[in-house]
């Protein structure tokens, strides 16, 4: 196997000046699938028909649809249908694509984390003649968060990854870059290695991050466990204590 270790230890220098194209890329398209997300799953749990009918139309034609064809679509197909859009930027233009492409993930994964909190809390919330925005914000959303965030770190996970696709629209980022020193150095396996690494050293730093954000949620919700198994100990010493004396 002819490896050759300095060249590969090299390309960091020269691909780490991508990263950030990469990193803005996948959080400003994050931030947008986000706010889709929301809006499409807010239309999934109306009332109104025809606004269910266009979030699952919307859903169901972005996860279809590989996602190279859509950054096709908006960058070389709707300025031929949209003259307005000429010249549209093609950073612009992945960022719009991905970030459509992960709200469609994003929508399911919000509607069914705000269906796994129990109804009974909504109940008796409104027993209390508590309002139902209200209940939604302060009860629902707080533990629907929490509920989500692993799938939609794993999601994050994924379009960092997606973000080499920006390639095709002539867009620089860490796997273009990648692919232009390899074919001026022939060497493919040590520059792609290095490349697959960064991007690996960069979804742990996440990951890690996420974890502390994990942990900073459910602190409430350990907190109040805690409170309630400790509550609920005394009664159960005293069911033992009288069980003994029955016997």
């Amino acid at each position: 196997m002819n490896f050759d270790f300095s060249y590969f230890l090299s390309l960091f220098a020269q691909l780490i000046p991508y990263v950030p194209i990469t990193l803005l890329m996948a959080v400003v398209s994050m931030v947008l699938a986000i706010v889709l997300g929301m809006v499409l799953t807010s239309f999934e749990l109306t009332k109104v028909t025809p606004l269910r009918w266009f979030a699952r139309f919307y859903i169901s034609l972005f996860r279809g649809m590989p996602t190279l064809v859509q950054l096709f679509i908006i960058y070389y197909g709707l300025p031929q249908i949209f003259p307005v859009f000429r010249g549209i930027p093609a950073l612009v233009a992945a960022i719009v694509g991905l970030g459509f492409k992960q709200s469609s993930y994003l929508a399911e994964i919000f509607r069914a984390a705000i269906g796994s909190v129990d109804d009974g809390q909504i109940e008796a919330g409104q027993s209390l003649n508590i309002k139902r925005s209200k209940l939604f914000f302060h009860v629902v959303l707080p533990q629907a968060t929490v509920n989500a965030l692993p799938a939609t770190g794993n999601t994050f996970v994924s379009l960092i990854k997606e973000t080499s696709l920006a390639f095709a629209l002539g867009l620089t980022e860490l796997f273009a870059d990648g692919k232009m020193l390899a074919g001026d150095s022939f060497k493919y396996f040590e520059t792609y290695l290095a490349v697959g690494v960064i991007y690996w050293i960069i979804i742990i730093i996440y990951t890690w991050l996420q974890s502390i954000l994990e942990n900073a949620l459910q602190k409430p919700y350990r907190r109040v466990a805690h409170v309630v198994d400790q509550s609920e100990k005394p009664v159960r010493e005293h069911r033992t204590e009288t069980s003994f004396e029955t016997n």
